[in-house]
């Protein structure tokens, strides 16, 4: 029972921080109002976030290698509560940035560290279902903004419903500090870098590993999808290029969770059962991916509902394809620099989705619109991340299979020459 509590109190804290990553997605409008900003301004939000988020992610790996698991996830959730105090209060566009970026530096530190609980408290059969679980669960922090936070910005305004986050943040910094544990020992076993070279050098080692690179590519290949679909670039497809209602567009959105709570539960069994198919699952993945936007890209005019439909369903698949990166990071690398590992392979899909939407923005500003013509170039810069994930994974698949038959082969050695047959 207490490795469910211990989770099940980590996982409070990444569904507030998921709660904070999407509360200024549902309170655009009354940002616009609130700090004068335009839209152009608003969606720098977005990439502020992600930029911040995606370049914390070795930083917080190294500190969890370090501290553990539970003094991160308090220090997450006292800087995010800390963030949305200031939205709350603040009138000012540059105090709302850097409150923004506060977090999603607290965002950055809180994801990662609830992974790093789940090998050290469940069987090793249970740590693919539990991982997927986590992330799973952790969009409920979604489903948080979008009903009751938005329902009190409606009806009470924004100082309110920022404060009721920032509470939020704080009940989940007291119960992880009172409940978290690092491992069922309490304790976790610090690494023993100090200094910048050696901090660098473990770094070096950590990716230098087939199995961390593997997840990396596992992450960026299968994420970044569904990620830019979400976070920009989704809702203005959908309405504008092909002509749907905000209600219908919001509906298909909605869908894309209810897929990926489905898929993350099959594919943590099927992981689980199958480790030794996880890679052939991940590209499946991103084939997958690439033949439903060609599909929908390939079409002269505006698509059907059916097809959209199916669309926003393969997709969503590739945020819980995702997770199988950080099984990679586990099954290759050792327990003191799993953090690190884990905030590698959470770079992969983060870079990926930045890049495309900064290069999907630049594409639409220059034609001019947001017609079905202009979404059609831009969404075509996805092919280039498919080919190197695909690449990636390739490689250092075969690279990590090698690896893995030597020490098997080091193991059974050393066996042998402990125990010689008489």
């Amino acid at each position: 029972m207490r490795p469910w509590i211990v989770w099940a109190t980590g996982l409070l804290a990444y569904i507030v921080a998921v709660l904070d990553r999407t509360t200024l997605g549902v309170s655009g409008l009354q940002a616009a109002d609130r700090f004068a900003a335009n839209p152009s301004v608003l969606s720098s939000f977005v990439v502020l976030q992600v930029i911040v988020y995606a370049g914390a992610q070795v930083p917080a790996g190294l500190l969890l290698d370090r501290f553990g698991s539970r003094i991160l996830i308090v220090s997450g959730a006292g800087l995010m509560a800390t963030g949305q105090l200031v939205l709350a209060l603040s009138e000012s566009l540059p105090a709302a940035f850097a409150a923004r970026a506060v977090v999603g530096l607290g965002d950055a530190v809180t994801f990662i560290s609830v992974l790093r609980l789940v090998p050290h408290w469940f069987k090793p059969s249970q740590v693919p279902l539990v991982t997927q679980l986590t992330g799973i669960c952790g969009q409920l922090g979604q489903v948080l903004s979008a009903v009751p936070f938005l329902a009190l910005l409606t009806g009470s305004g924004w100082t309110p419903a920022y404060l009721s986050v920032a509470v939020f943040g704080v009940v989940a910094m007291a119960l992880a500090l009172a409940l978290v544990r690092n491992t069922p020992h309490g304790r976790v076993v610090a690494a023993e870098t100090t200094t910048v070279h050696d901090i660098l050098a473990s770094v070096k080692t950590v990716w230098l590993r087939p199995g961390t690179r593997l997840g990396f590519f596992t992450h960026m290949g299968t994420q970044f999808s569904v990620t830019v679909f979400a976070l920009m670039w989704g809702v203005p497809y959908l309405t504008v290029a092909q002509g749907l209602s905000t209600t219908v567009a919001g509906s298909l959105l909605t869908l894309s969770v209810v897929v990926a709570i489905t898929a993350g539960i099959a594919i943590g069994i099927f992981t689980g059962r199958h480790p030794h198919r996880r890679s052939r699952l991940v590209l499946a993945i991103i084939a997958s991916n690439a033949l439903i936007w060609t599909v929908v890209l390939a079409l002269p005019g505006r698509a059907p509902l059916w097809l959209l439909v199916t669309l926003i369903v393969i997709i969503s698949v590739g945020g819980p394809g995702s997770m199988v990166g950080f099984d990679f990071a586990r099954t290759f690398n050792p327990s003191a620099t799993l953090g690190t590992a884990q905030g590698m392979v959470n770079m992969g899909g983060f870079l990926a989705a930045l890049l495309v939407m900064q290069s999907m923005g630049l594409i639409l500003a220059h034609a001019g619109d947001y017609s079905a013509a202009s979404f059609r170039v831009a969404w075509a810069v996805q092919y280039a991340v498919w080919v190197l994930a695909t690449v990636g994974i390739l490689i250092t698949r075969s690279k990590a299979r090698k690896l893995m038959r030597v020490e098997q082969e080091r193991m059974l050695l050393e066996g042998f020459e402990a125990h010689p047959p008489r």
